[in-house]
């Protein structure tokens, strides 16, 4: 088997970062791993993470609204300060919660080319200033290694006045979503380029990577439409049902098809089995 690192994959040309999902590099790694996440540092990959905000305007590294899916704890994350977070624990590998105030930390250890999304789960009016004002005060210092995306355009155009030093990422795969049901492809692209060139200024459009390949079967391509606006996109989640064996034969048909449209990167929870996988099938 060849050996994978899990970073990328090179076709015709054009480099697609595969992007740790939830800091997993295989599904086997615990959800939010902060081993993973100085793993990746070292390597220079690209990771995402989920935030949710406290009651005190920081951020806790969960996917969820509520504590009971992930974590010993019970209630609406919101409703709780850090005081009161402090004590429980992830149910997967029992370990501490991880928090805003220690990524500031750990990101000061990063590979230059190591990116981290933080996709934020809550809306701006969760959030709020004072939410805004936290992230302010604890990424000051950093700059290239953050990405902060949403699919709130109001929250993301508050972190452009307060962080305008971060890069930025939208996903609109939702409300794009609801336009093809109620309108077809052509309201889709009209949409998609209004976001593209809106207020909000993304580096990035993150983009489900089903609807990629449906539009670009019905005659839109959406990367080439982001690309042609000087704009990067993130295919997501792509993860192998079967790591160990590699794709699939309906797998393949459809991550060949992903790639050959050129995505910038994609998300998978199976990063060097993804890669494995391709070279693997790419050899023959």
């Amino acid at each position: 088997m060849p050996d994978a690192s899990g970073l990328q994959i090179v076709f015709e040309g054009h480099a697609t970062l595969l992007k740790w999902h939830r800091l997993r590099r295989r599904m086997a790694d615990p959800l939010f791993s902060a081993e993973v996440m100085a793993e990746g540092f070292k390597l220079g990959a690209s990771m995402e993470l989920d935030l949710r905000v406290r009651a005190d305007g920081g951020f806790v590294v969960l996917h969820d609204e509520e504590l009971e899916g992930e974590t010993t704890g019970h209630g609406l994350i919101a409703q709780k300060s850090l005081a009161e977070l402090r004590g429980l624990r992830m149910k997967d590998g029992d370990r501490p919660l991880l928090y805003s105030e220690d990524l500031a930390a750990m990101l000061q250890s990063a590979h230059p080319d190591a990116l981290l999304q933080f996709d934020m789960k809550d809306d701006y009016e969760a959030i709020g200033e004072k939410g805004i004002a936290h992230l302010a005060e604890r990424l000051q210092q950093i700059s290239a290694s953050v990405i902060v995306s949403a699919s709130s355009l109001e929250l993301i155009l508050a972190v452009k006045e307060k962080l305008p030093h971060l890069r930025r990422g939208i996903d609109p795969t939702d409300k794009l979503g609801n336009i093809y049901r109620a309108e077809g492809w052509k309201a889709v692209e009209k949409e998609l380029l209004a976001d593209l060139r809106g207020p909000t200024a993304p580096e990035t459009v993150y983009l489900y990577w089903q609807m990629l390949l449906d539009a670009a079967k019905a005659g839109l391509d959406m990367i080439a439409l982001c690309h042609s606006e000087g704009k990067r996109v993130d295919a997501w989640t792509f993860t192998l049902k079967n790591p160990d064996s590699g794709f699939s034969d309906a797998e393949w048909t459809n991550f060949s098809a992903l790639m050959a449209l050129k995505p910038d990167q994609v998300t998978t929870d199976e990063a060097p089995a993804t890669e494995r996988a391709w070279l693997a099938r790419m050899a023959g």
